[in-house]
């Protein structure tokens, strides 16, 4: 427990950080750990289902990226709504990306994320042997992400035939690599379960990449209209997006164009504004509680 001049402390998971005097403040990325408790790590299972509700009521702040999160963390665990604050990324700003739109005619079909079960990627593999099935052409696939053990039945698929001949996992990637995968894209597909954010599809949309992402989660609200939005379950429906986006260039150029501007009111400035507020409100909070509230162990 912290008990020395601190002012705040800030946990960058839904739990507590134990404190004596300090104000507390938690960060809230998603509620995936309560739909599915399976598909997460042993700790994440162990803890946080049982603990994330009553330590975000006594937080003294929440923070969250998306609306769409706020509104979760109101209906689910209970918080106060004046107690939660949105503060989503900024947009990356690329060293050659971001000026025009990004869609080389022969770019690949790129996916970008852990391989974890709510990335969705056997969904994902689905529509894009369907459309082998049916094209004589079809840009490659690439997936750029570490893959969990939860993964091993998609590696396995994309090692064999008729995959292996066009699609390719490539593991974890740095910030470089990370930028050469976007310019060499010709669209983001981000078919999820569920997403506290969906860091991918901003980093794509100010890299003047076209995206489509799932219609579920954070992604819709993050996304808007600036790209195409598929039922996550629905692999003619998101087969059939891939196939717009791979060569109807008139549909690419404009969905590349609208996540430019899209991207562009996402900012850092705005975000460490709403920061700033909610230490400074939890400050006050911390101090507005009676001695007996403020005391009690974490």
């Amino acid at each position: 427990m912290l008990a020395g001049d601190v002012d705040i402390t800030h946990s960058a998971h839904p739990l507590l950080m134990p404190a004596r005097n300090a104000a507390q403040i938690v960060t809230i990325h998603d509620l995936f750990f309560l739909a599915h408790t399976q598909d997460t790590g042993a700790e994440i299972r162990r803890d946080y289902p049982v603990l994330a509700a009553s330590h975000a009521r006594r937080a003294h702040a929440v923070i969250t990226s998306t609306r769409y999160g706020r509104s979760q963390i109101i209906e689910r665990l209970g918080v106060a709504a004046e107690r939660i604050y949105v503060c989503p990324p900024g947009a990356p700003v690329w060293r050659t990306l971001g000026r025009q739109p990004n869609v080389p005619a022969d770019g690949c079909i790129l996916f970008m994320g852990t391989l974890e079960p709510r990335k969705n990627v056997g969904a994902l593999l689905d529509a894009y042997q369907r459309l082998l099935d049916g094209r004589r052409t079809l840009p490659r696939m690439v997936l750029a992400g570490r893959a969990t053990a939860a993964a091993s039945t998609w590696v396995a698929r994309i090692n064999s035939a008729p995959l292996s001949d066009h699609v390719t996992h490539i593991g974890y990637v740095d910030d470089q690599t990370r930028e050469d995968l976007y310019r060499s894209a010709r669209v983001l597909v981000l078919p999820s379960l569920d997403e506290g954010f969906g860091l991918p599809a901003l980093e794509a949309m100010a890299a003047g990449v076209p995206v489509i992402v799932s219609s579920r989660g954070s992604l819709p609200e993050v996304v808007q209209d600036a790209g195409a939005q598929v039922d996550p379950s629905d692999t003619t429906a998101l087969a059939a997006a891939i196939e717009r986006a791979a060569f109807d260039q008139t549909w690419a150029l404009r969905a590349a164009q609208a996540g430019l501007d899209r991207a562009r009111t996402f900012t850092w400035t705005e975000s460490a504004r709403t920061l700033h507020r909610a230490y400074t409100d939890a400050i006050t909070r911390r101090r507005e509680q009676p001695a007996a509230v403020r005391h009690q162990p974490a």
